[in-house]
């Protein structure tokens, strides 16, 4: 349909996200919706962007957002099973030391393989951004959300479409663009895992036990005892 003017987001709003450093300067612009393309796993999604190569649209501006399992490349943090959090910290700088791969984001986001130049971009995917980020000692995370602001089509797993917490910290924003569910017969199982949460029963006793000290010692009892009564219950 014909494109309206106004205003788009990734000029307006303020950088919250230290991801989207680059932004649009023209202010108004022709607004083309980003065509979102989810699926199941993140196998699927390395066959759709080599299917994606194959075609006269293999020189379109995309991205691919996955987890840090996929694409830090920082040698402790993507060894360390709590991968989000250590990234975090780093990047707070809380013990005096910080990321270099997260500061040279923009040589990976910048580089000429992944930009739309005629006859220079083609489609990628997570494996090649990966290793173009460890030969440019950049981040492949930060860089493909970087990339998303100028993306035509972003590919990326179902829960970064479905889960409200992970569209807010990947700053996806879905309002009039276009959405693709591959094999969206999935989407049921994956809806109800992503507001699901699994817990043990050695969990529930442990959690059990604090909540018996909160109630014996009289701390905010009215609001520990219902809870101790949902974890008797489950128990």
């Amino acid at each position: 349909g014909p494109c309206t003017e106004c205003s788009c987001s990734s000029g307006k709003e303020p950088d919250k996200d230290p991801s989207h450093t680059k932004k649009k300067e023209d202010g108004d612009r022709l607004c083309v919706p980003k065509i979102f393309f989810g699926t199941r796993t993140h196998k699927q999604i390395t066959q759709i962007s080599r299917e994606l190569k194959r075609t006269v649209y293999s020189c379109v501006p995309m991205t691919i957002l996955s987890s840090r399992d996929y694409t830090c490349i920082h040698p402790v943090v993507s060894n360390s099973s709590n991968r989000n959090e250590m990234c975090v910290e780093l990047l707070e700088g809380k013990q005096g030391r910080s990321c270099s791969y997260y500061h040279g984001v923009h040589k990976l986001s910048e580089h000429r393989a992944l930009q739309s130049a005629p006859g220079v971009y083609q489609a990628w995917d997570i494996e090649d951004l990966v290793s173009l980020g460890r030969k440019l000692r950049a981040c492949p995370y930060f860089a493909a959300r970087e990339l998303m602001v100028e993306a035509d089509v972003v590919f990326c797993p179902y829960n970064y479409l479905l889960d409200p917490q992970i569209r807010e910290s990947m700053d996806i924003k879905l309002k009039d663009q276009v959405v693709i569910l591959d094999e969206a017969h999935n989407i049921e199982d994956c809806a109800r895992e992503s507001v699901s949460y699994g817990v043990t029963e050695s969990q529930l006793r442990a959690a059990r036990e604090e909540l018996d000290f909160m109630v014996n010692n009289n701390i905010r009892q009215k609001h520990h005892e219902p809870l101790r009564a949902v974890c008797c219950s489950l128990i």
